[in-house]
């Protein structure tokens, strides 16, 4: 963090210590709930289609055809030479030996010039040649070659200038005549795919014909290849467009006679570029840095070129770098892949090309190629070249005469910071930095290996659009040899970046496995003194590479890879761990030795303590792992078999987690060990259904749609929501379940389809009844021949068709259809049985009539379900890991945004807190406003920083701006018609507030965007059961009969939310970790109606009840002894309990008897009692000041301080100008203004303030 975030950081400290209760947090320190990337963002994987860096097929250029006509001594009839004029041909003077030696030697040495780029293609010299000795030549190579390429280099010095027709000059058998050679006949002779090179005056000719011939011989090959349709003979279909032409200049051009030059400049530039680069750059008028340096000083330089630690090595080194780097920055991306990565030969040459495109253009000279480069002559990064021959010719006097030592060039270092800086500011949005690919030259030198992977690894972090830069450059073969290196320093670097690379292209995985790449990153794994992060980038790597690629997973094995997970699974690391379960399940995907590696190890075991840890991501890991493990044995035996009933019990428990995104793989896990046990399944759900049917005396009627339908229409078309008893439901739930026709074997329902089952808009999946008949309670073993594990997993996947969250649902309905059609055929198959007068076994024994069991060999089924889960955690790597969060860069949008709330926060509780200083002299009865909801409010809450307030009803919320009298929104909570909304919470309400709604079914949904105009935005965040087996119960008076439902009370400061009700527990939930805390038993016969808790030192929760009691109690103490206080002077149902926060932590408790009475924690007898209205049916208290509200069936609000005081009452009035309202349904006071909101049985909802203008 810097010292700017540590300054706001110590101020806000400091207002909190001024302006806030002692022990209440600060904005800045509050925690979020919900905030995690599991909740904002969709759990999908990454979308982004990278750019297609590998070559679809590499070609070597294997033959070389040298062509070489000089005719030393004769100068062509259409050339007429400047005196004195270039003579040198391959650096050799052809006057200076006898005529033929000189041509041969010429030859020689241009065959020698070329073997510094490709030593092993084929040569032929062919020097002077006729038309046959060409034909023979180019026919030959061709051949030898098959489907590689061959070079043709045509030298055309001593002949005349090429025709308009196409043709070039060779010579007959006497050197009488100049014989002409199409170029027509020349394409055919080479075939594709070639590349020719023609170095002569008015060259363009050549280009602009074969171009033309080209495009006439595809015509002919279209029009032979149609007439020979009908005979059957097929013509090969060759493409001459995409051969490469290198020209030495256009078609009106001669080439430069500048006697200080070589007459072969063209050949120069393209086979010996440094020499021809030095002279040039010598004979430039401009060049006086260097004025000493001499034409033949520059044939002295010292060293090799494929030596860097030379200067012509490094000087070579250098060019390779701007070329490559000029290329990259100017040429499309698939034309770079082309002539830069394709062929080492080409790729040379084409960068010599840029060299000569610049030397010639300075001569008047342009050359031409084929396909055409845009110029590059003026490009930028030609000055640093210069540059770099500067510093090197300025000590080229020294080093000659050995007085200096050849100091190395800065240019790759300079370069490295220019990319630095680039990075610093670098974004999608910019122009690609245009050192990418000296970066990637720099890896070849140790001196600055590390500072180059390192900015690469900055580089690559930016995004998935980076990493597509990086492998078009062609970064991809050098990080792969990198991999074997031993040198420890490299080794964070080289994991991050092959994590970045694997995260956005997994067919790497093939050559890493290849290159033994797979034991660098075993080796990374298995060293315990790497950092957690690293051994976690290393099981991504790993992970990619096993991934639906069975030779990767045979590679990793004989490395030990699942021993070495094992042994980590207890790292502190929650990512690590996470990652370490995901690989384990992608190593026995489809693996059955791998499994049996497993089995060895006892991994099924050891994976079971993390199923409950404290990271939801990490649980469905775990999850995962343990899927795949169950689902990938082909071969059955009694051992395998009981391996997988064991962990499919152990993973029963996972139904109560708080996590979608464990449930969710829950469900896929148990695909497996369906498609194991089919057979089984259907028996189960056949005899249970047989079983109903017999207790019930009812008659299973059949679905003519074959599927199980989450609708109306489905679970709940015999009966309504309140006519259903738990029996006839549970009936009624199997029946839908398992009745089918024979002709509904083909309707499995796939998530994504556009068929299959429908959801109803309000989310009803199955009545009050069937939930207590499949809850987790009810799971227990059945009778008959399938007892526990078949019969307790299928009454777990119905409890998950039942969920609150619909993807969860989506996928349990889906895979419960694959059971109920396996059941409905094997129904009609002993329908049809009977029928026909067979001889059926008892229902004992349903596998007798006409079940087969389950073969040794078992035929693995493709799934039906499948999450995006693995993929989504694959996305983390993808994304920039070195980012400085919102919340810490001070410079962001988002932290401004903050803090411009966190302002507005502090300046509303500065107000509040001088309005409650007067409220004891305020009357609380000027309405603010008074609107119809939808239906009858059950509970409400206010934001506590914006103008909202939330209204609950049976099945939706509308949110209101209470200022201005405007109801926002209304949605639908998408509860089950049977159940009620009955407590509403703002969670993160100090920054990106969330509402949480709690159901009396005991589920609890949280919702995003719950306040916006429009429900495109609603977003649910997650949703889970918190409660299970409620229990309903009667209060004395009120509007409702059905018990307290869900009661709750949120805790912002741990993230901790308190539930109770129709149950006998309050149950504590974690929402940081998505999991349940703890239980505490309630040791009451009645519901629990209110719940308040200490927030200040989180160990006091105060609980009223049905019975008239209010119950403390100590969470930090064992489950039996924490009640700790019984306060027992309430004769009826406790309304409403609350604990001051602040001043003596007083309880205040309310009943329908209308007596409220104030308690010291410390004592179990109350120290003042105040007499309400009877009939109480609603109270609140509010936090920072002594008021409350009270509110009855006598259609009457009482505002009281805690002196017993009746400040302002409201209540109905006749007459003109008279309120009306109606029986009190619910009362809730801002949490920090003196505003009080009141919700009636008459649907209407009003605000009573002390002051309107506040």
């Amino acid at each position: 963090m810097t010292g700017e975030s540590l300054a706001v950081l110590e101020k806000g400290l400091d207002a909190a210590e001024e302006n806030n209760e002692p022990g209440e947090l600060y904005d800045w320190q509050l925690p979020l709930a919900f905030m995690q990337k599991r909740h904002v963002e969709r759990i999908k994987g990454l979308e982004v289609e990278t750019e297609k860096w590998r070559m679809k097929e590499r070609m070597k250029t294997v033959s070389v055809a040298l062509v070489l006509c000089l005719n030393v001594g004769v100068d062509p009839p259409d050339i007429v030479k400047t005196q004195p004029c270039a003579r040198l041909e391959c650096w050799i003077d052809p006057l200076s030996q006898p005529a033929q030696k000189a041509l041969e030697s010429i030859g020689a040495n241009l065959q020698r010039q070329y073997e510094r780029w490709q030593a092993r293609a084929r040569y032929k010299l062919c020097l002077d040649p006729t038309v046959e000795e060409v034909k023979k030549l180019c026919t030959s190579l061709r051949r030898n070659a098959k489907e590689e390429r061959v070079l043709f280099h045509y030298n055309g010095h001593g002949v005349p200038k090429p025709t308009v027709n196409g043709e070039i000059w060779v010579f007959n058998k006497s050197f009488t005549q100049y014989i002409p050679l199409s170029v027509y006949d020349l394409q055919q002779w080479m075939g594709t795919p070639s590349i020719y090179v023609y170095d002569c005056s008015c060259a363009g000719i050549i280009v602009d014909s074969f171009k033309q011939f080209a495009m006439q011989r595809e015509q002919e090959m279209e029009l032979a290849s149609m007439n020979s349709r009908g005979t059957g003979n097929i013509f090969p279909q060759q493409s001459y467009k995409n051969c490469i032409q290198l020209a030495s200049c256009a078609a009106k051009q001669i080439l430069p006679m500048n006697p200080d030059l070589p007459a072969d400049l063209f050949t120069s530039c393209l086979t010996t570029p440094i020499r021809i680069a030095l002279r040039w750059f010598v004979l430039q008028d401009g060049r006086k840095l260097v004025p000493n340096i001499t034409l033949d000083l520059i044939d002295k330089i010292p060293g090799q070129l494929n030596d860097r630690r030379t200067v012509l090595g490094e000087l070579n080194w250098i060019f390779t770098a701007i070329t490559d780097t000029i290329a990259w920055n100017t040429l499309p991306r698939e034309l770079f892949q082309k002539l830069f990565r394709q062929d080492l030969v080409v790729a040379s040459l084409f960068r010599n090309f840029l060299l000569a495109e610049r030397i010639m253009r300075s001569y008047d000279c342009t050359p031409i190629s084929s396909p055409k480069l845009p110029p590059t002559h003026q490009h930028p990064m030609w000055q640093a070249w210069d540059m770099a021959l500067d510093i090197c010719l300025s000590q080229l006097s020294g080093i000659l005469n050995g007085a200096e030592i050849y100091r190395h060039s800065l240019f790759f270092a300079e370069q490295l910071t220019a990319f630095q800086v680039w990075l610093s500011h670098g974004s999608q949005m910019r122009s690609p930095p245009e050192q990418l690919p000296i970066v990637l030259q720099v890896l070849l030198s140790q001196v600055h290996r590390l500072r180059a992977l390192e900015l690469l690894g900055r580089f690559l972090d930016l995004g998935p659009w980076a990493v597509s830069l990086a492998l078009s450059v062609g970064i991809f073969p050098y990080v792969l040899k990198l991999l074997q290196s031993s040198a420890r320093e490299l080794r964070p670097l080289l994991v991050f970046i092959w994590a970045k690379i694997l995260a956005v292209d997994t067919t790497c995985q093939a050559d890493l496995v290849k290159d033994n790449g797979h034991k660098y990153f075993l080796s990374v794994l298995s060293d315990s003194c790497m950092p957690a992060e690293h051994r976690t980038m290393a099981a991504f790597v790993l992970t990619m590479i096993v991934s639906s690629y069975p030779a990767g997973q045979e590679a990793v094995l004989q490395g030990n890879l699942i021993s070495l997970c094992l042994e980590q699974l207890s790292d502190q690391h929650a990512l690590l761990r996470q990652w370490l379960c995901i690989c384990l399940g992608r190593i026995w995907y489809d693996c059955d030795m791998a499994r049996g590696y497993g089995v060895r190890d006892n991994a099924h075991i050891k994976l079971n303590p993390l199923l409950t840890d404290e990271v939801p991501e990490v649980r469905a890991a775990a999850v995962y792992a343990l899927g795949t493990f169950m689902s990938n044995t082909t071969d059955r035996t009694d051992h395998a078999n009981a391996i997988d009933h064991g962990i499919a019990m152990q993973l029963i428990n996972c139904i109560q987690d708080g996590s979608p995104l464990v449930r969710k793989e829950l469900i896929v896990a148990y695909q497996g060990i369906v498609f194991q046990f089919e057979n089984q399944f259907a028996v189960v759900a056949a005899q249970m259904l047989e079983e109903e049917r017999l207790r019930d005396g009812s008659s299973i009627s059949h679905s003519e749609t074959g599927t199980l339908s989450p609708g109306r229409s489905g679970m709940r078309q015999a009966q309504s929501a309140a006519s259903l008893q738990p029996s006839s439901s549970r009936a009624n739930l199997l029946a839908s379940a398992t009745s089918s026709s024979a002709s509904s074997s083909n309707n499995t329902t796939i998530p994504g389809s556009s068929h299959g089952s429908n959801f109803s808009s309000d989310g009803s999946l199955v009545d009050l009844g069937l939930r207590h008949a499949i809850s987790s309670s009810a799971i227990s073993p059945v009778g008959g021949l399938y007892g526990s594990v078949y019969a307790n997993i299928w009454k777990a996947l119905l409890s998950l068709v039942c969920d609150a969250y619909p993807e969860v649902t989506e996928l349990a309905t889906t895979l419960m259809n694959v059971i109920r059609q396996k059941a409905a055929t094997c129904t009609l198959q002993r329908t049809r049985r009977r029928s026909a007068g067979c001889t059926l076994s008892a229902p004992g024994s349903p596998i007798k009539e006409g079940m087969v069991t389950e073969d040794a060999h078992h035929v693995k089924k493709e799934p039906v379900i499948a999450t995006d889960f693995v993929p989504w955690c694959c996305r983390y790597f993808s994304q920039s890991v070195m980012k400085v969060p919102d919340d810490h860069d001070l410079e962001s949008d988002p932290h401004h945004q903050r803090q411009w709330r966190f302002d507005r926060n502090q300046a509303m509780r500065d107000r509040a807190q001088e309005q409650c200083r007067m409220a004891s002299f305020l009357r609380l009865d000027d309405q603010l406003f008074i609107n119809k909801n939808p239906n009858v409010p059950t509970c409400m809450k206010f934001h506590p920083f914006e103008p909202l307030i939330c209204v609950a009803d049976k099945d939706g919320v509308s949110t209101w701006n209470w200022e201005h009298g405007v109801k926002l929104n209304y949605f639908y909570n998408k509860n089950p018609k049977f159940s009620n909304i009955s407590t509403l919470e703002i969670i993160n309400g100090h920054d990106c507030s969330l509402l949480l709604t709690g159901t009396d079914d005991g589920a609890v949904r949280v919702w995003r965007n719950y306040y916006s105009e429009s429900n495109l935005d609603l977003e649910l965040v997650t949703a889970w059961q918190a409660l299970s087996d409620m229990l309903p119960s009667s209060r004395a008076f009120g509007v409702r009969n059905t018990g307290s439902g869900m009661v709750s009370s949120w805790e912002q400061e741990s993230r901790y939310l308190y539930v109770t009700g129709d149950v006998r527990v309050i149950r504590i939930w974690d929402t940081h970790q998505e999991q349940k805390a703890q239980d505490i038993p309630t040791q009451a016969n009645s519901c629990i109606t209110s719940l308040t808790c200490d927030s200040v030192n989180q160990s006091l929760i105060v609980a009223g009840c049905g019975d008239g009691l209010v119950r403390l109690y100590d969470r930090r103490l064992s489950p039996v002894d924490s009640l700790v206080l019984t306060l027992r002077e309430h004769n009826g149902w406790v309304v409403k309990v609350h604990l001051q926060r602040h001043g003596d932590g007083k309880i205040i408790s309310g009943s329908v008897s209308g007596d409220v009475r104030i308690w010291d924690p410390r004592f179990s007898e109350s120290v003042m009692t105040i007499r309400a209205a009877h009939g109480l049916t609603a109270m609140d208290v509010h936090e920072y000041s002594d008021l409350m509200a009270c509110g009855s069936v006598n259609q009457n609000i009482s505002i009281y301080n805690l002196m017993g005081d009746c400040l302002s009452t409201v209540k109905y009035h006749d007459g003109f100008m008279g309120q009306r309202i109606g029986p009190i349904s619910c009362l809730s006071f801002h949490p920090y203004k003196l505003t009080l909101a009141a919700g009636y049985t008459d649907y209407f909802v009003s605000l009573y303030s002390a002051d309107k203008k506040r």
